[in-house]
């Protein structure tokens, strides 16, 4: 409801007794409140067939063409006299748009060219409204044909796990106070109740199942799947008390801990928080994932335990706790995620789908940062591993062959529907009995003992149900990770100039990361000129522009000199569009625009993604979903936003008859995007941000506005102020609610005075001269 209501708004376009109003929004709302007066009315009409107009019941017809060219032209209506504040409209279908204007001689025809790319009612195409990638989508991991090429994939890759789980950079590591306690003892393992603190007051809880003798030992880290009793199940299917006596039994250190919102873990439901968590990345993944890196920290730390001998394994749910701990824990040296890694299913449950984690892979990559660690691939014919053999396993280990490495993965594929019995498990010992307790001839041909499961009761960490009694709930967990964020970002300002470049080395890459955005490289724009039309002392171009690697669509209108001089160029973002910028009453640029040109600048506007001419006239445009998990695997609008602005800004420099000086300009609500876009392309000169009262402190205005997963968790617009130092940026429009006083720090620590506050809108004439 929160973008329909947006984009509502963005059709609605006033100067000095004008109204322009697209026909979808005339029927969606009608008209807006017009000061009363005589209004000459005129409409974007087919020409082959009659039209009418219907305001508060005054009806106004148009006939057809007595020549008509199929086309769409503008036509008057006549002209009514409005008193009432409450304006009614009907149209018939073949309308596309109305004007209204007191004056009579009003031209909308020649106020089209600054204001649309296309000369006819459509819109643009863009594959990001109308693909949609959720996790049944079929994947084809990329091809990879050197080291290199795959190791800056991965460090990028690491990278995004962790900002998409509120862990970059990465938090303090607190005092585990681990409480191991109710040990029963048999003749060749032990096994305890077992809770530690993940973060203050957050628990973890489980058994510890331990070989008996000195150690050390190599140690397993076992987290489970969506089985009905986790940690605690004991069916054919699945057993983690079998698995772990096993282990124990070879001489492995085995801990199994409960998923959130499972037995003992009880200060969260399983399935938990929304929007406005992610903005601070936190959520079920999220939780989860610093729970088993904590796990390994407490299996780490026992004195029987040989630290560089740590394996995961888990099925499922757990199959995707191991590949996602592997993959950002350098410690785990062994891994065996089971009926888990896949090109069709990437994890049906929202602890499985943390938002960014998908934006440009599957699985297959993810489970692919293993390489060179030893690494299991277990499948079952009767799931979403099916293919496995012929799929998955062959793709990642095309990553193990650049180390030389083809020996360290292995497959076996079982005859069985999702599982994790007693075959996979047999699979599971004989690696980690090559690999962990490294000898593979006497683990060969292992098969699972007999085993005696505990009761429940004896292995539960905290007797009954509900909440814990002494311990935080999820709100006062969330609440305190969210103040720990705040004091960890603020400890990574810069505090001086030489600090500047290691900010941005941590920093620029995660926002890029949040955003699932970046500059592109010149060679993938793809760019196509409508028009070309030449006017007093100018020249204006009308563009689509985009990438061919995505099939984005990006409305554009340029004004450059017709001299062959290189010019300097800004880049103009509106909220509403590049239709805002046109002088609406008498044709042509706006006085920004206007201006801008007069000072001998190139200027650029553009609508970014679903405004403007992303919608007909006739029927606005929604973005396709599927699926509960869209933020996993596609970028929000918000940030598809933030990228148009990036990819005006490399057309703009890629330009041979511009200079490689650009300066950029977000009016309405297009300022924060402009903010974040400036931060991420080092390239922009200045930045002037329309930030209207913007309040960068709440986290509903973020949702409701500018919905970014983790935005909130790498600093927002402080982080993107710190990006952006020393270079000249304006801040207006504050309203005294936009708090600057991050941003004016971090400039003052660079020794820069090119910071500007202003309360209130800059004037036309004080912003041209900020750009000149």
């Amino acid at each position: 409801m929160i973008a329909l209501v947006l984009a509502a708004l963005l059709s609605i376009l006033e100067g000095p007794g004008v109204c322009w109003v697209d026909a979808w929004e005339l029927h969606e709302r009608g008209l807006p409140d017009l000061a009363p007066g005589t209004y000459h009315v005129w409409v974007w009409v087919a020409d082959a067939v009659p039209a009418s107009v219907t305001i508060n019941g005054h009806d106004l017809d148009i006939s057809a063409s007595d020549a008509p060219t199929g086309r769409f032209v503008w036509a008057k209506a006549g002209e009514i006299a409005i008193q009432e504040s409450v304006l009614e409209v009907a149209l018939s279908d073949n309308v596309a748009a109305m004007a209204l204007s007191t004056e009579p001689d009003f031209d909308p025809a020649g106020v089209m060219g600054d204001m649309r790319v296309l000369d006819q009612p459509g819109r643009i195409h863009d594959q990001r409204a109308e693909t949609v990638r959720h996790t049944s989508t079929v994947f084809t991991m990329p091809e990879f044909r050197s080291r290199e090429a795959w190791e800056a994939y991965a460090e990028g890759l690491r990278r995004r796990i962790l900002v998409s789980s509120g862990l970059w950079p990465l938090p303090e590591k607190t005092p585990l106070n681990t409480c191991a306690f109710g040990r029963i003892e048999h003749e060749d393992y032990t096994v305890e109740k077992v809770h530690f603190e993940a973060r203050p007051g957050f628990l973890v809880t489980g058994n510890l199942y331990r070989p008996t003798g000195p150690g050390p030992f190599p140690a397993v880290v076992c987290p489970h799947g969506h089985w009905e009793k986790g940690r605690l199940e004991n069916s054919d299917t699945g057993s983690v008390p079998a698995r772990c006596i096993t282990l124990a039994r070879m001489g492995m250190i085995a801990f199994s801990y409960d998923m959130i919102g499972y037995n003992d873990s009880r200060q969260f439901p399983h399935n938990w928080g929304g929007a406005r968590e992610k903005l601070w990345g936190i959520h079920p993944f999220a939780m989860q994932l610093w729970s088993s890196i904590r796990a390994v920290d407490m299996v780490e730390a026992l004195p029987d335990v040989d630290p560089e001998r740590i394996g995961c394994t888990g099925a499922s749910g757990g199959g995707t706790q191991t590949f996602a701990l592997t993959a950002v824990d350098e410690r785990i040296k062994v891994a065996a995620p089971v009926n888990m890694i896949s090109c069709s299913m990437q994890g049906g449950c929202l602890c499985e789908n943390a938002p960014i984690l998908r934006l440009d892979n599957s699985n297959m990559e993810i489970g692919a940062l293993a390489a060179p660690r030893p690494l299991l691939m277990v499948s079952a014919t009767g799931d979403w591993t099916r293919e496995t053999p012929r799929v998955e396993y062959p793709a990642i280990r095309s990553i193990y062959r650049l180390y030389d490495a083809a020996d360290r993965i292995a497959s076996v594929q079982v005859r069985a529907n999702h599982n994790y019995n007693q075959t996979s498990r047999e699979a599971m010992y004989r690696f980690f009995g090559a690999w962990l307790l490294g000898d593979r001839e006497k683990w060969l041909n292992f098969t699972e003992p007999d085993f005696q499961v505990e009761e429940d009761a004896a292995l539960r960490v905290f007797p009954g149900e509900g909440p814990l009694e002494g311990y935080s709930d999820g709100e006062a967990v969330i609440a305190s990770v969210i103040d720990e964020n705040r004091a960890r970002l603020d400890s990574s300002m810069p505090r001086n100039a030489n600090d500047l470049a290691a900010f941005r080395a941590e920093f620029g890459p995660a926002l890029e990361d949040a955003l699932g955005a970046a500059v592109p490289d010149a060679n993938d724009l793809a760019c196509e000129r409508f028009a070309y039309e030449e006017r007093n002392g100018y020249v204006v171009e009308r563009w689509i522009l985009g990438r061919k690697s995505v099939g984005d669509k990006i409305p554009a209108i340029l004004y450059r000199s017709s001299e062959a001089d290189p010019q300097d160029a800004v880049l103009i973002v509106h909220g509403q569009g590049k239709a805002a910028l046109a002088d609406l009453a008498a044709g042509g640029p706006g006085p920004l625009v206007r201006g801008l040109i007069d000072a001998g600048k190139a200027v650029m506007a553009i609508d970014t993604f679903l405004v403007g001419e992303h919608h007909d006239p006739r029927a606005l445009t929604e973005r396709r979903r599927k699926g509960n998990f869209m933020d996993t695997f596609q970028p929000t609008n918000a940030a598809c936003r933030v990228q148009d602005v990036l990819t005006a800004l490399a057309y703009l420099r890629f330009r041979r008859d511009l200079t490689d000086t650009v300066s950029l300009v977000g009016l309405g609500q297009a300022g924060l995007w402009c903010l974040l876009a400036g931060a991420v392309d080092t390239g922009v000169g200045r930045a002037f941000v329309d930030i209207q009262g913007f309040d960068a402190n709440d986290d509903a205005a973020w949702v409701a506005s500018y919905y970014v997963p983790c935005i909130r968790s790498i600093g927002d617009v402080n982080t993107a102020g710190a990006l952006t130092a020393p270079r000249p940026l304006w801040i207006a429009n504050t309203r005294d609610i936009f708090n600057t006083a991050g941003m004016q720090a971090v400039y003052s620590a660079a020794g820069a005075d090119t910071f500007r506050v202003s309360a209130g809108m800059a004037r036309v004439d004080a912003l041209l001269a900020f750009l000149r």
